[in-house]
C-alpha cells in the first residue's frame, strides 16, 4: 500500500511539471496566434485620417501656418550675442512649413519646422496690434511636435516687447521679451520654462523672473500641447496636453522675487570685536586626575598569547611557483636572469600561519589619550551677531506683476542637436474658452491617431528582444521557459548522441538521474514494506546511492568541462602575461 501511495505521488510530481510546461507552450502558442490575428487586423483596417481644415477661431495672435504663412514670419540674419565669449554665431538654421513625416495624423495640416541639428535657428512674426493684457487674462497655447526626440535643445517661444527697435531681421537672443515659455532639455535639465521679464518702477530696469519649480517637459514624438494662463489676480496655471501640471502665484513662485524685502541688513553694522558667539567653553575649573596616562599606547604585546602548536616557523609564507616554467622565448641575454613568480605557500594554507611566530597585539586597557576639559554652556554667550536691520532703499511694492509689458511679435530662438522639430496651432490671446475649443479642433483630433499608429508601430516582443539561445537563459529570469527549453533541446541531442546531451545539458541529465535513483528507491522501500532488509538488500541500497552520487559528479563534470572549454582561449595570452611579469629587476648581462 506505502508503494502505491509513493509511486502515485512520484507520478503526479512528474506529470504536474510536465503539464506546467505543456501548459506554458499552449499558453504561448494561442498568445501568439492572438497577437498575430490582432494585428493582422489592426493592419488590415487602417485608420481613415481626416482633412486639414482652417479654424475659425478669433485671437489677437492665430497661426496654423496656411499658404501664406511666409507674409508674416521671417527668419532672422542677425548674429546670436554671447556675453561669455568673445565670438558670435549667425543664425544660419533654415525653417521649412510642412506636414510632419513622423505620426502623420491630418492630411494638409502643415506646421513650422526647425531643419538643420546643431544649429542656431531664429524667426519671429510681428502681430497686426500690440497685445497689450492690462486687467485681462493671458492665454497662450501652441503644439510641439518632436519628430526626432529631443536630446538636447529648446523648443520654447518667446513674446517680445512691443518697441520701435523690433525688426524682424535683426531678432537675437539679445532681443528683448516679455515672456519665454516652452520645452527645454540637455541632459540632466528637462523642464518648461515660464520666464518674464519685469520691470523695476523704480530704477526702469528689466529682471528676469524664472519659475522656481518648472514641470517637466514630455520627449516623445506625438503632439504636446503647451497652455500658460496668467490671470488678472496674480495667478497661474500650466497645463500639458490640457491637464494641470503646474499652478501657483507670480508674487510667491519666482525667483527673484518680484518685490525686494523690505528691510535688509545694514552694511555698515559690524560686529564688536568683543562679541562673545561661543555658546559652550572647556569648563575652566576641571583639572586633569593624577592618574591620566597621556602617554599610555593604545594596544600592547598581548603576554598571555601562545605560538599555535601547527604554527610552520621554518616555512616561508611565499615560495616560488614549482609549476611555472622559463618561457621558450626568453633571452637571458636580453631580459635579463629569469625568476619564477612567487606563490603562497600551500603548506601555509593547511597551518595556522608560517614564518616567525610573534604574538599579537591587543588594546590597551590603561590607554586613555590625551586629556581635555570637558564642555559647558558659556556663561558670557551672547547669541549669533546678526547686523541690525535697515529700510531698503531698493525697496517696491508691485501688486499687479501680471500687468505685463505690452507684447509686439512672437519668435523661436532656438538652438538645438535635433532638427524637424515641428510647432503649429499657436493661440495668443485672452480667452480659455477658446484656447480649449482650438484643442478640441486640433488636438484632441490628431492625438489619438498619433497614438494608435505610433503603438502599431512598436517592434512586436520578438522583434525588440528576440529570443535567447537555451544556453543563455536563467532560470530565475523565467522558471518555465528555463525547465522548457532545456528538456527539449536534451531531447533533441539526445536522439542523435546521448552522451553529447549529458555533455551539453548537465542539468536535465543529472535530473533525469536524480529521479530515476528516487523511483527506484521508492519502488525498493515499497516492496520491501515495513520488513527487515537483507544484506542483499543493504547492499543493493548502497548501490543506488553510489549511482546517484556518480550521476550527480558526472553532470558537475559535465559543466565544468564547458567552462574550461570556454576558458582555454586565454591560455596564449597568459603565456605573455607570466613573461612579462616574471622579468628580473637585475640588469641585463
Amino acid at each position: 500500500m506505502r508503494f502505491n501511495q509513493a509511486f502515485a505521488s512520484a507520478l503526479c510530481t512528474s506529470a504536474a511539471l510536465l503539464g506546467s510546461v505543456r501548459a506554458a507552450d499552449d499558453i504561448d502558442d494561442g498568445a501568439e496566434a492572438s497577437s498575430t490575428s490582432l494585428s493582422e487586423s489592426s493592419t488590415s483596417l487602417p485608420v481613415e485620417k481626416p482633412t486639414f481644415t482652417p479654424s475659425n477661431i478669433k485671437a489677437s495672435f492665430f497661426e496654423q501656418f496656411t499658404d501664406d504663412w511666409d507674409s508674416r514670419w521671417q527668419p532672422s540674419h542677425a548674429k546670436k550675442q554671447d556675453s561669455k565669449a568673445d565670438e558670435d554665431w549667425a543664425y544660419v538654421g533654415t525653417w521649412a512649413v510642412e506636414e510632419p513625416h513622423v505620426l502623420k495624423a491630418i492630411d494638409g495640416d502643415k506646421g513650422l519646422v526647425v531643419k538643420n541639428p546643431a544649429a542656431h535657428h531664429a524667426i519671429s512674426a510681428k502681430f497686426d496690434k500690440k497685445i497689450d493684457n492690462k486687467g485681462k487674462t493671458l492665454v497662450v497655447q501652441y503644439e510641439v511636435k518632436l519628430q526626432n526626440g529631443l536630446e538636447c535643445g529648446g523648443a520654447y517661444m518667446k513674446l517680445l516687447r512691443d518697441n520701435k527697435e523690433l525688426h524682424a531681421d535683426e531678432f537675437s537672443n539679445a532681443s528683448p521679451y516679455v515672456i519665454m515659455f516652452g520645452p527645454d532639455k540637455c541632459g540632466a535639465t528637462n523642464k518648461v520654462h515660464f520666464i518674464f521679464q519685469h520691470k523695476n518702477p523704480k530704477t526702469g530696469e528689466y529682471e528676469e523672473k524664472h519659475l522656481k519649480s518648472p514641470p517637466a517637459a514630455r520627449i516623445v514624438k506625438t503632439t504636446t500641447l503647451y497652455t500658460l494662463i496668467v490671470n488678472p489676480d496674480q495667478t497661474y496655471e500650466i497645463r500639458i496636453d490640457g491637464e494641470k501640471s503646474k499652478d501657483g502665484s507670480l508674487l510667491e513662485d519666482f525667483s527673484p522675487s518680484v518685490n525686494p524685502e523690505k528691510e535688509i541688513d545694514d552694511p555698515s553694522d559690524k560686529k564688536p570685536e568683543d562679541w562673545v558667539d561661543e555658546a559652550r567653553i572647556p569648563d575652566p575649573a576641571a583639572m586633569k586626575p593624577e592618574d591620566w596616562n597621556e602617554d599610555a599606547p593604545y594596544e600592547i604585546v598581548d603576554e598571555e598569547a601562545t605560538k599555535p602548536d601547527d604554527w610552520l616557523e621554518d616555512e616561508p609564507a611565499m615560495i616560488p611557483d614549482p609549476e611555472a616554467e622559463k618561457p621558450e622565448d626568453w633571452d637571458d641575454e636580453e631580459d635579463g636572469d629569469w625568476v619564477p613568480p612567487s606563490v603562497p605557500n600551500p603548506k601555509c594554507e593547511e597551518a595556522s600561519g608560517c614564518g616567525k611566530w610573534e604574538p599579537p597585539m591587543k588594546k590597551n586597557p590603561e590607554y586613555k589619550g590625551k586629556w581635555s576639559a570637558p564642555y559647558i554652556d558659556n556663561p558670557a554667550y551672547q547669541g549669533v551677531w546678526k547686523p541690525k536691520k535697515i529700510a531698503n532703499p531698493d525697496y517696491f511694492e508691485d501688486k499687479t506683476p501680471a500687468n505685463f509689458e505690452p507684447m509686439g511679435a512672437i519668435g523661436f530662438e532656438i538652438w538645438t542637436m535635433q532638427n524637424d522639430i515641428l510647432f503649429d496651432n499657436i493661440y495668443i490671446g485672452h480667452s480659455i474658452e477658446d484656447a480649449e475649443q482650438l484643442k478640441t479642433e486640433t488636438y484632441d483630433v490628431k492625438h489619438p491617431i498619433e497614438t494608435a499608429e505610433d503603438e502599431a508601430n512598436k517592434p512586436k516582443p520578438s522583434e525588440e528582444d528576440p529570443p535567447k539561445s537555451p544556453m543563455d537563459l536563467k532560470f530565475m529570469d523565467d522558471p518555465v521557459l528555463f525547465v522548457r527549453e532545456k528538456v527539449q533541446l536534451f531531447l533533441e541531442i539526445a536522439k542523435k548522441d546521448p552522451v553529447e546531451a549529458a555533455r551539453f545539458v548537465p542539468e536535465v541529465a543529472g535530473g533525469i538521474g536524480v529521479i530515476a535513483v528516487t523511483l527506484l528507491a521508492v519502488i525498493l522501500g515499497g516492496v520491501l514494506g515495513g520488513a527487515k532488509a537483507s544484506p542483499n538488500v543493504k547492499k543493493a541500497s548502497e548501490q543506488v546511492k553510489k549511482a546517484a552520487a556518480e550521476a550527480k559528479d558526472q553532470a558537475m563534470d559535465a559543466k565544468n568541462q564547458a567552462v574550461d572549454a570556454a576558458a582555454s582561449g586565454a591560455d596564449k595570452v597568459q603565456t605573455e602575461v607570466n613573461k612579462r611579469t616574471t622579468r628580473s629587476s637585475g640588469p641585463a648581462e
